[in-house]
């Protein structure tokens, strides 16, 4: 019976991510036109991680990124990461595959990619965003240079797509429910999003037994590597979503979050304890001018091409 009840667990767990995939997926707005750069500088290759519902070679969203950043930045090498032996598989490892296992997994085909040996740029899209800085914190050769993160939730989430829990009972209550069961080892064991959920209501529960988020951010401890690590990087570039209806709260992809205690109030990264302590030297890296903070208009992953070629093809070149 016991069996039973954790497969009908797993059942449910993957039915909520199948929805949640068809209210995630947003599209990325890309029109013609846009600057050529010279080729004839040394192209630093890029890294691409996709987010949740998505996979390495979508037509309409990575796969038009790559193409799109192959013609523009001629002789660059692109490559769109691939969690698992095809797009199904890379798909469904978004929801369901351990994200530590995710990250190695990835750090180990970035270290046998001979292209790669001199350095990389990384662009992460929503929840791959974060999973490339632990990539940089985890694995520093080969090194990333500029650390790109589109929508992504550095300090995790609190919320449910366009749901968002301070503006609905209805939402708060099912916000509730999740978090009743997030940090329970099923759960973050098969749920990739609740490795990242983090409940500013039960901080304690949050660091003890987030597997993803809490090590990353350095909330039980601080671990010299990790930051010596993340110090390395030369820029490293948060677009945060005006318009977002997906990221609750949305100051995470400016590596903000909820004030602790409470679930109403946020406050900046460098309102946090994160940045007063530096654990993980992001006070040190904005003071030396690394950190970039960037806007769009738009809803999750929305931009058009021209706000793409202003804002981050510079960064590529």
């Amino acid at each position: 019976m016991q069996g039973l009840g954790q497969a009908s667990s797993v059942y449910w767990f993957r039915m909520t991510a199948a929805l949640l995939s068809f209210l995630l997926v947003a599209p990325v707005l890309l029109v013609t036109g846009g600057p050529v750069y010279d080729s004839t500088n040394k192209i630093v290759p890029l890294v691409l991680w996709h987010g949740m519902g998505d996979s390495c070679c979508n037509p309409l969203s990575m796969g038009a990124i790559k193409k799109m950043v192959e013609k523009e930045v001629p002789g660059i090498y692109v490559l769109s990461l691939m969690i698992g032996k095809n797009v199904i598989e890379d798909t469904e490892n978004g929801f369901f595959k351990d994200v530590n296992e995710q990250v190695s997994m990835v750090c180990d085909q970035l270290a046998k990619d001979p292209q790669l040996k001199g350095g990389y740029n990384a662009m992460g899209f929503s929840q791959g965003a974060q999973f490339l800085r632990a990539v940089a914190q985890r694995c520093p050769s080969p090194p990333i240079k500029t650390l790109i993160s589109v929508g992504g939730q550095h300090q995790g989430v609190y919320g449910l797509p366009r749901c968002p829990g301070e503006s609905s009972h209805i939402c708060d209550i099912i916000r509730k429910a999740l978090n009743s069961g997030a940090y329970s080892d099923l759960v973050q064991k098969h749920l990739v999003q609740a490795q990242y959920w983090h409940d500013p209501l039960n901080d304690d529960l949050y660091k003890k037994h987030s597997l993803f988020l809490a090590d990353i951010n350095q909330e039980r401890s601080v671990n010299e590597t990790y930051k010596k690590n993340l110090q390395r990087l030369e820029k490293f570039v948060m677009v945060k979503f005006l318009n977002d209806t997906v990221v609750d709260p949305v100051v995470s992809e400016w590596f903000g979050f909820l004030k602790t205690g409470q679930a109403k109030e946020t406050e900046t990264l460098q309102e946090s304890v994160l940045y007063k302590e530096d654990r993980l030297g992001l006070a040190a890296m904005d003071k030396a001018k690394k950190l970039v903070f960037l806007t769009s208009e738009g809803d999750h992953l929305q931009f058009t091409k021209e706000w793409f070629d202003t804002n981050l093809l510079p960064y590529l070149r």
